[in-house]
């Protein structure tokens, strides 16, 4: 952060040379800067390269008014907080207004009167652009006075004045966000009548306080965010309102599993001692990003209101978690997370996922964990062959080995979720035809990776009805 500028009057102001340019003009401005320095605005921000935030540039370049329509956790929310960046780091205000005035371009009351009582001696304060953020949730008791206004009978009492007097009003969130990037997150939920005194504010700059007809050209951007009205049962966007908005633009979700990944790596919240002391195997994190890909298209899922990003996340930290319990127990300093570890996600996904009738008959649980065994499903045939439902008689496939070492006297592997690291390579270690398909099939394999390559063949062949496998209250059987 620059040091704050140090003029302090009206008059120096003017002698800096400093104009009036409104918010939009601002962020224009700087996007303009930035795409000419190949700086990047939106950081963080992972698989809109090509789609949202290009839609996003030209919307800033337009001057318009946003609304981000999305399913729950595609960063709409994040990209609007982003949108300061283009913001410059200090704008002059008038000392003590409530609403930031422009000392060059003032619009409320107070401003005017200072301005000419004190001339060039106006004092001036400055805000940064962090300052210059605001954010309100859409929920059914928001009023008209939270966002614009209402009088105030103690302001009339404390300055004697009648209610005729515009003094006496108390400005909401919008009027107080002027200069300044304004967020209504959720706008369907907002109710029909609050949404309809918006009009004004966004075409003529009018504002109406209980009678009062305030002319104030307020100079905000306004960005709204906003779920697919066919999920939104709550409300809608009311068409005059939908109208007035600039620009409306698509969010998604990852394309693709590498971009999945990004954004769980970024956005996870770990423990150093988490990550110095757990390995992931790039299996897991593929096995965990499936997860979501398998959510959005599950039967038992309701689609329309999305799998959020969030889901994948939370899972992550979980599965880090397992592992990392497990160790502590075990005494183990360093661990690598196991596939059965993946039972430790199932509370971050029963909590993310909101089902249909269908998944409600089933059970939360079930269904988690059906998500993960079609996610090993899918992963499977992209590392192995085919399992084929059917065999012909006397003729061996890529897995008869391993199927016939679990036809054997002491054909049976038990995973406990409890077990140190030395017992889990023991037991996998025991079925050596787990190593030779490995050599055959994924040979450049990561030492570090092989033993989780190994139970991710066995939990392969058990979602695929080659083995048994049961879960237990401590473990995992194989048979």
């Amino acid at each position: 952060m620059t040091a704050k500028p140090d003029i302090k009057t009206l008059g120096s102001l003017k002698a800096s040379g400093y104009k009036t340019k409104s918010i939009k003009d601002e962020l224009r401005d700087n996007l303009i800067t930035k795409i000419k320095n190949k700086e990047s605005v939106f950081e963080g921000i992972f698989g809109y390269e090509n789609t949202v935030i290009p839609q996003l540039e030209h919307a800033i370049l337009s001057r318009h008014n946003i609304n981000l329509l999305g399913l729950r956790g595609q960063a709409k929310t994040r990209l609007a907080r982003m949108m300061t960046n283009l913001l410059d780091e200090w704008i002059p205000f008038v000392g003590g207004s409530e609403i930031n005035d422009d000392p060059l371009n003032s619009i409320s009351r107070y401003a005017k009167e200072l301005i000419e009582a004190e001339g060039d001696n106006t004092p001036i304060e400055w805000l940064h652009r962090d300052e210059r953020f605001f954010e309100k949730l859409a929920t059914p008791d928001v009023t008209v006075a939270d966002l614009i206004g209402d009088v105030d009978p103690i302001k009339a009492a404390n300055l004697k004045l009648s209610y005729a007097d515009d003094r006496v009003i108390h400005f909401g969130m919008i009027p107080r966000a002027n200069r300044s990037i304004f967020v209504i997150n959720e706008l369907p939920d907002l109710q029909a009548r609050i949404q309809v005194s918006l009009f004004n504010i966004l075409q003529e700059g009018d504002v109406q306080i209980r009678g009062f007809k305030v002319r104030m050209p307020l100079d905000i951007q306004f960005i709204f965010t906003a779920n697919p009205e066919d999920y939104t049962n709550r409300g809608s966007i009311v068409t005059p309102l939908k109208d007035r908005i600039g620009s409306q633009i698509l969010t998604h979700y990852p394309e693709n599993i590498h971009i999945a990944k990004e954004i769980t790596n970024y956005e996870s919240s770990l423990d150093s001692r988490q990550k110095n002391g757990v390995y992931v195997p790039a299996l897991a994190k593929d096995l965990l990003e499936q997860i979501g890909f398998e959510a959005r298209e599950s039967e038992y899922v309701d689609s329309k209101s999305g799998v959020s990003a969030r889901m994948s996340i939370t899972a992550f930290e979980n599965l880090l978690s397992t592992a990392e319990r497990r160790s502590l127990l075990t005494g183990d300093e360093k661990t690598s997370v196991r596939l059965s570890d993946f039972a430790g996600v199932i509370p971050a996904i029963t909590g993310k996922v909101e089902l249909v009738y269908e998944g409600e008959q089933e059970g939360a649980e079930a269904v988690a964990q059906l998500l993960i065994d079609n996610a090993i499903r899918t992963l499977f045939t992209s590392h192995f062959p085919k399992v084929e439902k059917l065999e012909k008689k006397n003729v061996d496939g890529p897995f008869s080995k391993i199927t016939d070492w679990f036809l054997e006297d002491d054909g049976f592997l038990e995973i406990t979720d409890e077990s140190a690291d030395k017992m889990y390579a023991k037991n996998l270690n025991r079925i050596t035809p787990l190593d030779e398909l490995i050599e055959k099939y994924q040979p450049d394999t990561k030492p570090e990776d092989m033993l989780f390559l190994k139970e991710f063949i066995l939990w392969g062949l058990a979602v695929n009805k080659k083995l048994n496998k049961e879960r237990f209250r401590t473990g995992v059987f194989f048979s």
